[in-house]
């Protein structure tokens, strides 16, 4: 974990091998009705062209898994 701000943010920091620097964001903030609004953020540094060719490459699985993984902790944190 790189910050933790308490019901507003987590920022988690890639351990892996990757050809960059990465961050996986989460902010939380009151959405209307009062109900709350979740954003999920992927952060990459890439290093060089390697780093470059590797995001893109990866984008859509990205895309896909990011989703789901939001879809996962809405799912939770409504039961």
């Amino acid at each position: 974990m790189e910050k933790f701000e308490e019901n507003k943010l987590l920022r988690l920091r890639a351990e892996m091998k990757l050809p960059g620097r990465a961050w996986l964001q989460f902010e939380v903030a009151e959405g209307p009705n009062g109900g709350s609004v979740i954003t999920q953020t992927a952060i990459f540094d890439p290093l060089g062209l390697s780093g470059l060719l590797y995001w893109y490459a990866l984008y859509p699985a990205h895309a896909l898994i990011f989703q789901g993984m939001l879809n996962g902790i809405v799912r939770a944190a409504l039961q």
